[in-house]
């Protein structure tokens, strides 16, 4: 499965971020370029179902820290280090060919300058440094005229940016200026750290499956066909159970029932939510046995609370005549039968995605496709973090946006087993 990075930087920091997570597969990064880091602000309400924010600058940051931490967003920063700073001041005299003295900087910590100063030895060297980290509120007019009034009182002869913007501004009224450079090795510790901090929120919210499949009228069967025939159906039915075992890293055993039982975590609970419409194992078995089969999943926080509900999801079977498969998930709300598809419009969804909740192609895609896989049943926010594997505070996020836009509507609620507050379920409204 892969993890989901929302990624905001200019359009050149991200092709370089692009190419560094290429070497990792289980990575897919979704990007929000700006022209202007206050544009973050903004873009931030657009980054719907990602696992963890990264930031390629430290301004569009700045701007957006009293959002993110109002919604406790889990965020990754590009380090702008010692590393950074030495970087730059190689590029800066091998590149540029320009001279570590009489030159101004701007960084957000400027302890990173004063240490790599003192490893090179060049304290006695005319460097001004602004550290902006220090500010309330980042002021970038403050900034330029900083490096302005040094230029214009003769103290400097060029500029060494980590801002984009007062590069800009500073090249506009000819001031020799250079934008800092991000080193490679930043960005792969930032891609390492942004994999660690989904890794340990996906831990947190890990549920149990469990599962039961039995062959359906298997008295009248014995009755028709004989004790021979059933037990080759058995054996049938053992195999294929056994064969998606290893597939979904559960395990499969009888119990005193007779009945095939099934636990197993994540990789079960992720072949069920992608295969809502068209669920595989049932139509395997159907093939395979000719006979009909009753299978009932259920999820919970507990085994003892996932072995219930699936005792209550097979229940559910008994009351159609061909082969059927439901899931009861950790609210006790029913969902199926499998492999029976809703339909609905999606050109007319997708519009109501685009102007009225107001999410871009790519996000009303995603959501779509959730929709289809899911057989438009009732979900929760739950239900969102699990299909997309993001927090459920993310998945929070994407549901009042879809409510403010009136895509989806309240259909009601269930308690947890837990205390806490009632759990919301949403349908789509149309």
């Amino acid at each position: 499965m892969k993890i989901k990075l929302a990624v905001f930087g200019r359009n050149e920091l991200i092709n370089r971020f692009r190419s560094c997570v290429a070497q990792h597969k289980d990575i897919e990064i979704i990007p929000f370029t700006y022209r202007k880091a206050i544009e973050t602000v903004d873009l931030l309400e657009k980054a719907f179902m990602c696992d963890t924010y990264v930031f390629l600058e430290s301004l569009p940051y700045l701007y957006a820290k009293q959002k993110i931490e109002k919604k406790r967003l889990p965020i990754v920063q590009v380090a702008f280090d010692e590393f950074m700073v030495l970087t730059s001041f190689y590029h800066l005299k091998n590149t540029y060919n320009q001279s570590l003295d009489r030159l101004s900087i701007d960084v957000l910590d400027r302890s990173h300058v004063t240490e790599v100063l003192t490893e090179l030895v060049l304290r006695d060297r005319d460097i001004y440094t602004y550290s902006y980290g220090q500010d309330n509120i980042v002021d970038i007019p403050k900034i330029v005229s900083f490096h302005q009034k040094l230029w214009d009182d003769g103290k400097i002869d060029h500029v060494l940016t980590s801002l984009d913007e007062v590069e800009q501004k500073l090249k506009e009224i000819g001031i020799p200026t250079i934008s800092m450079i991000i080193p490679h090795i930043n960005m792969e510790k930032a891609i390492v750290q942004a994999k660690s901090i989904t890794t340990l929120n996906m831990s947190k919210s890990a549920q149990i499956v469990a599962g039961f499949a039995k062959i359906k009228d298997i008295e009248i069967l014995k009755n028709k066909h004989g004790e021979l025939y059933v037990q080759q159906l058995q054996e049938k039915l053992q195999q294929i159970l056994w064969k998606f075992g290893e597939k979904t890293f559960a395990s499969v055993f009888t119990n005193h029932e007779n009945h095939y039982v099934i636990i197993g975590t994540r990789g079960v609970l992720d072949h069920i939510t992608n295969h809502f419409r068209d669920f595989p194992l049932l139509q395997e078995i159907e093939e395979s046995l000719k006979t009909a089969v009753d299978i009932g999943f259920g999820l919970g926080l507990t085994a003892k609370q996932a072995e219930d509900h699936a005792k209550l999801a097979l229940e559910a079977c008994s009351n159609n005549k061909n082969s059927s498969c439901y899931i009861v998930n950790d609210r006790g709300e029913k969902i199926g039968p499998l492999g029976v598809k809703k339909h609905f419009d999606t050109s007319q969804l997708y519009q109501a995605l685009i102007h009225k909740a107001r999410l871009n192609n790519e996000l009303s895609y995603n959501f779509i496709d959730f929709i289809k896989i899911r057989n438009n049943e009732p979900f929760s926010s739950n239900d969102i973090a699990a299909f997309y594997s993001v927090t459920k505070r993310s998945a929070e996020r994407t549901v009042n946006k879809l409510l403010s836009g009136e895509v989806i509507k309240i259909v009601g609620e269930e308690k947890p087993y837990v205390k806490g507050r009632p759990r919301k379920l949403f349908q789509i409204n149309m």
